[in-house]
């Protein structure tokens, strides 16, 4: 004769598959939940924004740079609203820079973006041609893509 009675087998066997179930659900959370509540807490300061020109988005965007000419277009624009950090990309009507960009000293060091985009190329630094006021710049063709760093726009405020 068994020691554990008829009735408790099945209960036990209960009380595992919840468990079971339980630990499954927990791992899926781990792995799915987590990864994506974290992803959102980092970027929840990021913007982005489209415009058909210049002008459009200079209307739109006080922080957009006074600079882009207002006959760029395809403007893809990203930013952080806790500080300075801001991509931009535009088909400017030549390949040459916007007339208040400057050349970029090699000896200074162009800092990388702290923000990420789909559009905005990666290593953008290693190609930095021009300074358009506070913003590291290059020229792809017709396509500006520039980026302002957050320590730049700290300094320049603090002015």
């Amino acid at each position: 004769m068994s020691a554990t009675p008829a009735k408790a087998r099945p209960r036990a066997r209960t009380l595992v598959i919840a468990v079971a179930s339980v630990a499954v659900a927990l791992g899926f959370a781990a792995v799915v939940a987590v990864p994506a509540a974290q992803d959102r807490y980092q970027n929840r300061h990021d913007e982005a924004s489209s415009y058909r020109s210049g002008k459009e988005a200079k209307g739109d965007r006080v922080s957009v740079p006074r600079w882009l000419p207002d006959e760029a277009r395809h403007i893809e624009y990203a930013m952080k609203t806790t500080g300075g950090d801001r991509l931009l990309k535009a088909t400017l009507p030549s390949a040459d820079f916007p007339a208040t960009c400057t050349p970029h000293k090699p000896a200074t060091a162009p800092q990388p973006p702290a923000i990420k985009s789909a559009w905005f190329p990666k290593n953008a630094e290693g190609r930095t041609a021009a300074r358009c006021d506070l913003y590291y710049a290059y020229m792809d063709g017709n396509t500006l893509y520039a980026w302002q760093a957050n320590d730049d726009w700290i300094a320049a405020n603090k002015a």
